[in-house]
C-alpha cells in the first residue's frame, strides 16, 4: 500500500493537481486521497481504479521483479 500511495502521489504531482483537485476528478473526498497516498491498507480496489482513471493511468499486472539493494539507488 505504501508503494502504491507513493506512486499515486508522484503522478498527481506531475499532473499538477492538488489532492482536492484529484479527489474532485475521481469523485472522491480529499481525505480519501490523503489516506491512500499515506499507504492505507484499507483501500478498495474500485477507489484505486477511480484514481487511476482520473490520472489517465492504467494498471498493468506482471510477475514481481527481483530487485537488488543496489537497484533502489537508481530510483533516487
Amino acid at each position: 500500500p505504501k508503494q502504491l500511495g507513493d506512486a499515486l502521489r508522484r503522478y498527481r504531482t506531475l499532473a499538477g493537481l492538488t489532492q482536492s483537485q484529484l479527489a474532485a476528478k475521481a469523485g472522491l473526498r480529499q481525505a480519501t486521497i490523503s489516506q491512500i497516498e499515506g499507504g492505507s491498507s484499507a483501500t478498495k480496489f474500485g477507489t484505486v481504479c477511480a484514481i487511476l482513471a482520473a490520472l489517465d493511468l492504467e494498471l498493468t499486472i506482471g510477475p514481481r521483479s527481483k530487485s537488488r539493494t543496489e537497484d533502489i539507488e537508481e530510483i533516487f
